[in-house]
């Protein structure tokens, strides 16, 4: 039998925020919902209520601010980042990594906070995000904080959130734009498959960051590493950084191999 919920839908943020208030964890945020319909529907999540994010005003959309840098809230889907000219200018590897992820139908739906927010390893967004240096914005009627995204993930499936908190806002600094990178992500079959492992690599000026997915309980920004770094030094700093296993996809052997392969390749084609 198919889970019973209340369903909210506020227009404000204030609604919002105090029904995450009274509610906590029996609560449960609706972006896209391609993730908590699925959870909903297979058992896995039983909130007693669902807040529809997406008619809240103001949640929609990207911005961009010469300041502060490029804004994402909590309805915007992967199709509206990969829309946006000045994502293509300024942020491509946000858009390479958005294209990874599912097939077009659900890339309408799915949006990115959501991505992030379900805090899979094998999060598409989460690699670009963190070679960035993006910040989460989180709010509640207690009040906002803000937190770079390499604090945001806790654990398989876990983040910093509170039970009665939202994040609001993903920021991405101004100082990024122009970082030139590019995506790799092995997946088990041709498609729109989920991740066995993904490598993200960023570079602009004389910075190099390395991001990986599925090769840790949390998606992993490598650091240390500049732009004048050998592919061997790359290589030896990710594998030094991920810890992967062996589960049900691949051994955990395969995966090692296959962030060196991906490193390398990268590193050559970004010289």
């Amino acid at each position: 039998m198919l889970h019973a919920f209340k369903y909210a839908a506020p227009r404000s943020r204030a609604e919002m925020l105090d029904l995450l208030a009274e509610h906590g964890e029996r609560a449960k945020v609706l972006a896209g919902g391609t993730d908590l319909l699925v959870n909903i529907r297979g058992g896995n999540m039983k909130p007693a209520l669902v807040i529809d994010a997406k008619r809240v005003e103001g949640y929609g959309g990207l911005s961009w601010d010469p300041a502060e840098g490029l804004t994402l809230r909590p309805a915007t889907t992967i199709n509206d980042v990969l829309r946006d000219k000045r994502v293509r200018t300024d942020f491509p590897l946000l858009a390479i990594c958005g294209h990874d992820l599912a097939s077009y139908q659900i890339r309408n739906r799915a949006t990115v906070i959501g991505n992030v927010v379900n805090a899979s390893p094998c999060s598409d967004m989460a690699p670009a995000l963190l070679c960035f240096g993006a910040l989460a914005e989180i709010s509640s009627a207690r009040g906002t904080r803000t937190v770079p995204f390499t604090e945001f993930f806790t654990g398989v499936k876990k983040t910093v959130l509170a039970k009665d908190e939202i994040l609001e806002r993903i920021v991405i600094p101004a100082s990024a734009a122009g970082t030139k990178g590019e995506y790799r992500k092995l997946k088990r079959i041709n498609g729109h498959d989920l991740g066995i492992v993904g490598v993200a690599i960023a570079r602009k000026g004389g910075s190099l960051r390395i991001a990986v997915s599925s090769a840790a309980p949390v998606p992993v920004l490598v650091t240390g590493l500049s732009a004048g770094s050998t592919v061997d030094e790359a290589v030896a700093a990710t594998l030094a950084a991920v810890n992967p296993i062996s589960d049900v996809r691949c051994t955990k052997e395969y995966r090692l191999f296959m962030i060196e392969t991906f490193v390398r390749r990268l590193m050559e084609e970004m010289k």
